[in-house]
């Protein structure tokens, strides 16, 4: 299995422990806790776990962990001033290769204290069963800031206007916002017209281990904006998922972000038993870019163009 490919099954995995533990509890309130606390002086943040943030009055140096935070920071303009990041963001491109790449699950406490950033942005999924690994970094007094992995379109506006705010560039983040918000208008007026809906399945994790989504997920909403009906639509959130669940679902179309097996649509077709499936008989299986459909961030709507005409190709040309 290739290194840079480990991230999809990890990011299921720590998606659905997080889930099953109750940790994204946490998330209800996400919204609320990570607005600028106005009651302080105005470089105090209130993160989403209700920690008092002393934002610096200078910003020159930041480490990223979790690829939505890199892109975000990236996309905000302040690449230059990334001296590090996780191992997951390098598998994207998007920053120089000989910065130091950091393990997410098990960070490098010393290294990233030896670098001594102005700020770090932490993605929530390293705070599984609780567990504040960053601690001893903040009792340094370097600033730690939690972004959660967000579960909504709306959670993803959310942390893109509160990074931005963080950072002082609001009026940029508000146009990276109202770019994805006018996308996504385009691609829901197509997708309202709509009316012999395709059942779609969307898998995130292949077999034997197969993982998709009910309601509640970022993915749910992205086939409704597209007019397309999630198959396993009547469960919650992340979920593991049967043979017999996916036959009973019998799907018109089916999508698959699995990138660590060498070719996931074929495998897919190839699977004993799922012969009689309406997607594989008429050949309606498709990949659509892995990074982009699972990480919470603007580069949402690519993967929704990417699912648009995958499922609809007569509709979005």
């Amino acid at each position: 299995m290739k290194k840079k490919n480990i991230f999809s099954i990890g990011i299921i995995i720590i998606l659905v422990i997080s889930i099953l533990s109750g940790c994204t509890a946490k998330q209800e309130q996400t919204e609320q806790s990570q607005e600028l606390n106005e009651g302080n002086a105005p470089n105090v943040v209130v993160d989403s776990e209700g920690n008092e943030i002393m934002i610096p009055e200078e910003i020159n140096t930041i480490i990223p962990l979790g690829p939505s935070n890199a892109e975000i920071l990236v996309e905000l303009g302040f690449k230059d001033k990334i001296i590090a990041s996780d191992a997951q963001t390098k598998t994207l491109g998007i920053l120089p290769e000989d910065l130091p790449y950091i393990d997410l699950m098990s960070p490098d406490i010393e290294q990233i204290i030896a670098l001594n950033p102005d700020l770090i942005f932490a993605t929530g999924m390293m705070m599984v069963e609780g567990n504040n690994p960053l601690k001893p970094v903040s009792d340094l007094g370097i600033p730690v800031v939690y972004i959660p992995s967000s579960k909504s379109i709306e959670e993803i506006y959310n942390d893109i206007m509160f990074i931005s705010k963080v950072v002082g560039e609001e009026e940029k983040g508000q146009e990276i916002v109202d770019n994805m918000k006018e996308i996504i208008a385009e691609f829901k007026e197509i997708g309202d017209t709509i009316t012999e809906k395709k059942t779609v399945y969307f898998e995130i994790g292949a077999a034997p281990y197969m993982y998709s989504f009910g309601k509640g997920v970022f993915l749910h909403e992205m086939l409704e904006i597209i007019g397309a009906v999630n198959a396993l639509g009547d469960q919650e959130s992340w979920i593991s998922v049967s043979d017999e669940a996916v036959l009973a679902a019998d799907p018109d179309v089916i999508i698959t972000n699995v990138n660590y097996i060498e070719n996931p649509v074929e495998e897919i077709k190839s699977r004993s038993g799922w012969e009689n499936v309406k997607a594989i008989k008429n050949d309606e299986v498709y990949y659509v870019d892995n990074m982009k459909s699972s990480v919470p961030d603007h580069n949402i709507v690519i993967a929704l163009e990417e699912m648009a005409k995958a499922v609809y190709p007569d509709k979005f040309d």
